[in-house]
């Protein structure tokens, strides 16, 4: 299957159930409301080794935001519900309280939710009070620069880790050309994070190494450095190789999200084939194949 003489590889990209919340961060301005979401989701690219995954979702203009100011969607994930809330509540109490005019809101309808609010309201050291904002309880904490909002609970429930797709290309920049223009497509499919750096994966992992202490290491099929060394995966005009990895509130919008960053790095010239990372079910249950997608 080829997309504007791009090849599509027939594989598929394992994904993995993950615990999902989703936050709007709103602030007096875009930009104050874009440092706050990018303080809020940082230190946050894979559970291999980070606290957390987390991401900017959209933006949120101040006539679709809760409190009429502009905001950023931002997206944490992790493998536990417990480690979650704590992850919420930290980077909240610690990136979002701190920052100038930031206020927090629940974005998810769930079953499932943290009393985050309830439990941060006690910075406000018997200061604070509650308020609604269009129908949301919002604890109000007495801050240096004025007031800090913070709804009531924050909302979980069970998302999609790992959606995947690499990008091969005739050298490094052409990939990373769209790789980029991959990420951009992605912005605009609600409920999904790229959150690695810059959306893309300059070293994506396979699940085991040669060495016992290691859970993950480099993906040696896919280094173009090692085509002559290993078994390798890639054609031998291919030069380049990014991989985009994506979170998702379930597995429709990741298969979306595939789908437009697919379509979006087949338009980039030098493109030569895309495909995707599995490892035989070790990883999880989730089964995208690319085909299937167009």
């Amino acid at each position: 299957m080829e997309i504007n003489g791009v090849e599509i590889q027939d594989t598929f990209a394992e994904g993995f159930g993950i615990k999902v919340s989703r936050l709007i961060i709103t602030a007096a301005t875009k930009h104050l409301a874009k440092i706050a979401a990018t303080e809020a989701t940082g230190f946050a690219t894979s559970v291999i080794g980070c606290p957390a995954e987390a991401g900017i979702d959209q933006y949120i203009p101040p006539t679709d935001s809760p409190d009429g100011r502009p905001g950023y969607v931002i997206m944490i994930c992790h493998m536990s519900k417990k480690a979650l809330g704590g992850q919420i509540m930290d980077r909240i109490g610690q990136c979002v309280l701190t920052a100038p005019t930031a206020a927090a809101f629940n974005a998810l309808e769930s079953e499932e939710s943290f009393p985050t609010g309830k439990q941060l309201k006690f910075f406000g050291d018997g200061y604070e009070t509650e308020k609604d904002v269009n129908g949301k309880k919002m604890h109000v904490i007495p801050i240096m620069s004025g007031e800090f909002l913070v709804e009531d609970e924050m909302g979980c429930k069970d998302g999609v880790a790992g959606g995947n797709f690499f990008i091969m290309g005739d050298s490094q920049m052409t990939s990373i050309v769209a790789a980029e223009a991959a990420v951009d497509a992605i912005h605009a499919v609600p409920g999904v994070i790229t959150p690695f750096s810059g959306g893309m994966v300059a070293s994506g992992s396979k699940t085991g190494s040669k060495y016992s202490f290691m859970s993950a290491s480099t993906n040696e099929k896919e280094c173009v450095t090692l085509k002559d060394q290993v078994e390798t995966e890639l054609p031998e005009n291919v030069f380049g190789n990014m991989e985009i990895v994506i979170d998702g509130v379930d597995e429709e919008a990741v298969k979306a999200a595939m789908k437009a960053g697919i379509e979006a790095a087949c338009q980039v010239p030098g493109v030569i084939e895309i495909g995707a990372g599995n490892y035989g079910g070790s990883l999880g249950p989730y089964q995208i194949h690319l085909q299937d997608l167009f």
